[in-house]
């Protein structure tokens, strides 16, 4: 007998039980707390990236001038101790006057770029239009970025090659004149970028601080609905640490070009100071919201980021090592995508042209500063260090530091990455028998079609249940057909690595 009044007395009375679907409410649940975990694991890993990024940036200006100097002091004086090896110059030392000597051109290079003329020449532009300039700046930062390092490391093992070896190069000086070309021009690209951050500051009505910023939440739109692994993550996290690493050293040349033009008033800081807090605090909410809704939506855990640190970790320690191939400075380069000299080239010549330097005392004041840094850069690399090794113990990964990773072939090299990868989570073990707790990515051909689906997760964001059993059939076939590759083994920019389509 069915009637309006017993449906309305059903609807009102009818029950249910949340504990039939005890596992699925249980997943809810550790979503909503992975998301409340986000920001504190992502603001470990990041706190720890940066300081990485500061190491990396002070060694060119405290350390790396006296290892030139020791350098300089071994060639001049090999004369009184003889040729007792083959080498006139270790290839470390090597690397070094390869690096002093850029640095010094490219600054005096730098002098001929007038900052004034191109403040002025952004200043009447648009504000849609600087808005697009802005825009291009950051594509082109990552572009350039992207090859710097290779170029850098061509020149670097061109120049301390084995002789004995079959040449196979176009020389020492044509990849000296490449780097050089590419130190100017990435410095020259990263001062348009601050010049145009500059315009935006003092601007009246900050509208263009404002386009600036939004263009930030702009990133969450091309980030967060897009598939993501684990270690593509990784890769979007170190792009994200170096680009708010080089945010804060933008804000610093930004901030001294104006105090120079307020002849150092104090009171002018504090009239700067709200707009910096303001584009800090919007880089940070941006990154959270992102990785939150990344995590949720991949169906990842908020304990990779103490993986990632610890990869991170891995890489400090095993460049203090007697059998280190790479200087820990390229290191971070690679791994993050942070190349320290252009952005050092800058700074020494913005602070050269906004604060002078005369009589005695200043001078003083120059070595009590140079000094300073020393102690801050050699306190930093002691407090890294150690943690680092905490994180390495942690993650019980000591093992790999005496079995190292092994290298690509010739043909295929470490640092290009062909396809979109595959990982296996969890805690991995590799021939050696030694515990690794990073993903196991896997290299997919570049004539296979690209699987999006490759977990149970996956599944269930994107494809219905009946569908399962095809895709987990064609995801064991991909993994039989492709090679595993750690996560430790990917040496290469990670600035543009965060693109899946």
């Amino acid at each position: 007998d069915l009637s309006l009044l017993r449906f309305i007395s059903a609807e009102l009375t009818r029950g249910y039980f949340l504990e039939h679907n005890e596992a699925k409410y249980t997943e809810r649940r550790e979503r909503v707390y992975t998301c409340m975990r986000i920001p504190k694991e992502l603001e470990k890993l990041m706190f720890f990236g940066i300081f990485l990024c500061l190491d990396a940036f002070l060694y060119v200006f405290t350390l790396l001038p006296l290892r030139v100097f020791l350098a300089m002091f071994r060639f001049i004086t090999l004369p009184c101790y003889g040729l007792r090896d083959r080498r006139l110059l270790q290839p470390a030392q090597v690397c070094d006057m390869l690096k002093g000597i850029i640095l010094v051109i490219c600054y005096f290079m730098m002098h001929y770029v007038d900052y004034s003329m191109m403040y002025h020449l952004i200043r009447g532009q648009s504000v849609i239009k600087l808005y697009i300039i802005y825009n291009m700046l950051e594509v082109a930062d990552r572009l350039i970025s992207s090859f710097g390092q290779d170029i850098l490391d061509a020149l670097y093992w061109t120049a301390t090659e084995p002789k004995e070896r079959k040449r196979a190069h176009i020389g020492v000086i044509p990849h000296f004149i490449m780097a050089v070309l590419y130190v100017f021009l990435h410095a020259i690209l990263i001062m348009v970028q601050a010049t145009t951050l500059n315009v935006a500051f003092n601007s009246h009505n900050k509208s263009l601080l404002t386009i600036m910023m939004s263009n930030n939440f702009v990133e969450i739109k091309g980030s967060v609905f897009k598939k993501f692994e684990k270690n593509n993550l990784f890769q979007m996290s170190n792009s994200d640490i170096k680009e708010r690493f080089t945010n804060y050293v933008l804000l610093l040349i930004v901030c001294l070009r104006n105090m120079e033009q307020f002849s150092w008033n104090p009171d002018h800081f504090w009239v700067l100071f709200p707009d910096v807090c303001m584009v800090v605090a919007s880089e940070i909410a941006v990154d959270i919201v992102k990785h939150a809704f990344i995590t949720k939506f991949n169906d990842i855990t908020a304990d990779v980021y103490s993986e990632y640190r610890a990869s991170l970790a891995f890489d400090l320690v095993s460049s203090r090592q007697k059998n280190a191939y790479t200087d820990y400075s390229d290191s971070v380069s690679r791994r993050m995508g942070f190349i320290p000299l252009p952005l050092a080239v800058l700074l020494i010549r913005v602070v050269t042209s906004s604060i002078k330097v005369q009589g005695v005392l200043a001078y003083v004041c120059v070595v009590l500063f140079y000094c300073g840094l020393i102690s801050l850069k050699v306190l930093n690399s002691i407090v890294l260090l150690g943690k680092s090794c905490q994180y390495v113990k942690e993650a019980k990964m000591e093992e790999k530091l005496f079995n190292p990773v092994p290298t690509a072939t010739p043909g295929k090299p470490a640092g290009k990455q062909q396809g979109t990868f595959k990982s296996t989570q969890g805690i991995s073990t590799d021939e050696n028998g030694s515990t690794s707790v990073t993903n196991q990515p896997v290299h997919q051909k570049e004539n296979m079609p690209s699987l999006l689906i490759t977990s149970n997760s996956d599944q269930f964001l994107t494809t219905p249940d009946g569908e399962e059993k095809d895709i987990i059939q064609d995801s064991s076939e991909l993994k039989h057909r492709s090679a595993k590759k750690d996560l430790l083994e990917i040496d290469r920019f990670t600035i543009c690595g965060n693109r899946i389509d």
